[in-house]
């Protein structure tokens, strides 16, 4: 009898031992709510609602999965394809509802070509995408622009597919 309740006593130490995580990634599990018995969830500063219900509004998290943040490019161009147009109308229209936030558009390239001749397409890349968004009505002292040119590769590789990933602009809200 006494080795059973040493084995049920074991085996409840252990589980114990285990409760400390809650797997949420990030999102740990605080003191019980006297008010009413809940769990208090604490959130990172992510842009996400603890309680997983998508992105808080106006936030980078909510222009990533609800609209967009980058354009993509053909090789050696600063034109905007039909789709990198559509992106940036729908950026256009969410940055109308957060009349308060800046952005930082980055110009990017892939990595063939000088570094040089990179960051000047880089930058005519970003600069496009401003000179598109002004034309839809956001104002230019909301954005500013900046070429990394082929230093920040979204995708590492020397391949077209690769090299297509990291033909972009991308909008960052500050």
């Amino acid at each position: 009898m006494l080795a059973r309740y040493f084995v049920i006593f074991s085996a409840v130490l252990l589980l114990s031992g285990c409760s400390g995580s809650t797997g949420r990634g990030g999102m740990e599990a605080g003191p019980l709510d006297g008010m009413n018995g809940g769990v208090i969830i604490e959130e990172e500063d992510t842009g996400f609602y603890a309680g997983e219900d998508g992105p808080a509004p106006g936030t980078q998290a909510d222009l990533v999965v609800n609209v967009g943040d980058r354009v993509f490019f053909d090789t050696d161009s600063s034109e905007l394809t039909m789709a990198a147009r559509s992106t940036l109308e729908n950026q256009a229209a969410w940055l109308a509802q957060y009349m308060n936030l800046g952005i930082v558009v980055e110009g990017h390239a892939d990595e063939r070509g000088t570094r040089e001749y990179n960051l000047a397409l880089g930058e005519r890349r970003a600069n496009a995408a401003k000179n598109y968004l002004v034309a839809l009505g956001v104002s230019p002292s909301r954005i500013t622009v900046v070429s990394y040119g082929k230093e920040r590769p979204a995708v590492p590789g020397a391949n077209e597919s690769a090299w297509a990933q990291n033909r972009r602009a991308v909008t960052n809200v500050q």
